[in-house]
């Protein structure tokens, strides 16, 4: 596959092979997206937040953790270790965006609010402090996920840009516990 950029600085490559997953089984997974609609919507969510986030933070920086989501890495992410019996990952597709436009064996879009999404880091900064520039910058995302101070952020972006943040309990349960701040700021940008 031709090289394609998605914006100023990734590739579809970097989004279809980032994961760890992914890594582990590449022999059998087909990691590109099938409609091209997908593709157009990773350029949008380059454009309008990997960019910016990018300019700021440097390229150096930034670490792509999971990006476009295919059927095959679906099917991988829901299987368990051959060895360590423990689920390979975990997807959402009819929420989290990360299959963008693709349509499921029923013609549907597996996640109907379509658009895109990643979770990335950068590398020396606590997620937080991320989240708070996102915010001071006014970025259109649809969703953000906070995991920790620690962990990569998940973000999409998507036609309803409806600026919701999330964050989940240790069981996995989403929540807006303790994100009282940010959520206000993200309503009153809307």
């Amino acid at each position: 596959m031709n090289t394609i950029k998605l914006g100023k600085y990734l590739t579809l490559e970097d989004f279809c092979t980032c994961t760890q997953t992914y890594q582990k089984y590449s022999a059998s997974i087909n990691p590109h997206p099938k409609n091209p609609a997908t593709i157009s919507a990773l350029k949008a969510l380059n454009q309008f937040i990997l960019d910016p986030l990018i300019d700021r933070f440097g390229l150096d920086s930034f670490q792509l953790t999971y990006g476009f989501c295919s059927s095959d890495l679906k099917r991988y992410l829901n299987q368990k270790d051959d060895i360590t019996g423990i689920k390979n990952g975990r997807i959402d597709p009819s929420r989290d965006q990360h299959m963008g436009h693709e349509l499921n064996r029923n013609g549907k879009y597996h996640c109907p609010r379509l658009g895109a999404a990643c979770d990335f880091r950068i590398n020396g900064q606590e997620s937080d402090r991320i989240i708070d520039w996102i915010l001071q910058t006014q970025l259109p995302f649809d969703s953000l996920y906070f995991y920790g101070s620690d962990r990569p952020i998940h973000i999409s972006y998507g036609p309803e840009q409806k600026r919701d943040i999330w964050t989940f309990t240790p069981t996995g349960q989403p929540s807006r516990k303790g994100l009282e701040k940010w959520i206000a700021i993200a309503r009153t940008q809307s």
